[in-house]
């Protein structure tokens, strides 16, 4: 049994980035760019307009200028005006290269086709995006490992950027075993549970853009065995949910040593999740997480979520970390490493009621661990504590 620590370390490890493929920039929500991306224009490409006003030599600002020209959005013409003339000119509209400052229109006064300047606080420059200062053509736009969001589709397609190469999104099965599973809609008999983890598994991995397979197993080593084998062959990932401890029902671990399956670690000095099993073959992935909901899904943000956004090619894979106060005093058994489900108003952090492995109750009010070491055995109110985000 090893600790957290190196659990994580052997995660991040073992696990690699997959192929890089070229999709469209629209379809590419999600991904990670395999490639820096260099700007092939400067943004803008042109003097451009802040403002809806007056273009003009900022060395004219006293003098009434005749207004020579009106220069709309998408004008493509080439104008040359004089330092004494201004141009009525509109936002995002070309500013002319004889033109160095733009006035708002609101501060303005036109008198007899002649421009009042009425904006004191002017300066040479004013209301011009120039040339380059978003970003200069030539120069790295976005780096490799940058997650693609809607802000980064819009600068890419700014940029007329229309394919980008990014990592491959990874194909997940999720396996689910134990007899006494039934699906939700279903009449339950005695000694019976309705089956949650699969539906908690996918929607985990549908907020990290992934639709899994599912597949239900009965607890029956075969049936095991063959399902192991089918989500291996069509998986870059393998979840299997239940079934790794030491019951006699238990036949997960077997499953995985049968179809070729080379472990890398197998439980973690940990509550809840002990019986985590993290494992590989040359083209797969594989987490075994333990049958217990609020376990599985600890184990899901602590370990799979990280090796599924390294998969995908990112530079920061794990959950976001902060230190901060408890509020009340905490005190726990040595030995083992607990994640304690928790809430944090940024501020401060509370430990919720409800922490048993089979309490999803609890979790889904929890937006926050609290990770506590195997060796510390009291926290007292007030003190710093490692907080994850999720």
């Amino acid at each position: 049994m090893i600790s957290v620590e190196q659990a994580k370390e052997l995660v991040n490890k073992n696990v690699f980035p997959l192929a890089i493929i070229e999709v469209g920039v629209i379809d590419a929500l999600g991904f990670y760019l395999a490639k820096n991306i260099i700007a092939p224009i400067s943004v803008p490409s042109f003097n451009q307009s802040a403002m809806d006003g007056y273009a003009f030599s900022f060395d004219s600002i006293k003098e009434q200028l005749p207004i020579v020209e009106e220069v709309a959005a998408g004008d493509t013409r080439h104008i040359e005006i004089k330092n004494t003339e201004a141009v009525r000119i509109f936002t995002g509209s070309n500013v002319p290269s004889s033109c160095d400052t733009v006035v708002m229109q609101e501060l303005t006064e036109v008198v007899d086709g002649k421009l009042i300047v009425k904006d004191a606080g002017l300066k040479l420059g004013g209301n011009i995006r120039f040339k380059g200062s978003q970003i200069e053509g030539g120069s790295i736009a976005l780096e490799k490992g940058t997650k693609i969001n809607a802000a980064t589709v819009g600068f890419l397609s700014t940029l007329g950027i229309t394919k980008v190469n990014v990592y491959q999104s990874p194909r997940v099965t999720i396996i689910a075993t134990g007899d006494e599973l039934v699906k939700p809609g279903n009449k339950l008999e005695v000694g019976q549970i309705y089956e949650s983890n699969t539906f908690m598994l996918k929607a985990a991995l549908n907020k990290l853009n992934i639709d899994p397979d599912i597949i239900l197993v009965e607890d029956n080593k075969e049936a095991t065995q063959k399902a192991v084998s089918i989500g291996l062959n069509k998986s870059d990932l393998l979840l299997l949910s239940g079934g790794i401890s030491v019951g006699d029902y238990d036949f997960v671990k077997e499953a995985l040593e049968k179809n070729g399956v080379e472990e890398v670690f197998y439980k973690v000095k940990q509550k809840p999740g002990k019986p985590l099993y993290f494992g590989n073959t040359k083209s797969c992935y594989v987490f075994a997480l333990p049958g217990n909901p609020a376990a599985a899904l600890t184990c899901f943000y602590q370990y799979v979520s990280v090796a599924i956004n390294k998969m995908k090619g990112s530079q920061n894979a794990g959950l976001s970390r902060l230190n901060l106060p408890i509020k009340r005093e905490l005190t726990k058994k040595e030995g083992r490493a607990v994640f304690y489900k928790a809430y944090t108003d940024l501020k401060s952090v509370s430990i919720l009621e409800g922490q048993g492995s089979d309490v999803l109750k609890s979790f889904s009010l929890a937006n926050c661990f609290v990770y506590v070491k195997e060796e510390i055995t009291l926290i007292k109110e007030n003190e710093v504590v490692e907080v994850y985000l999720i």
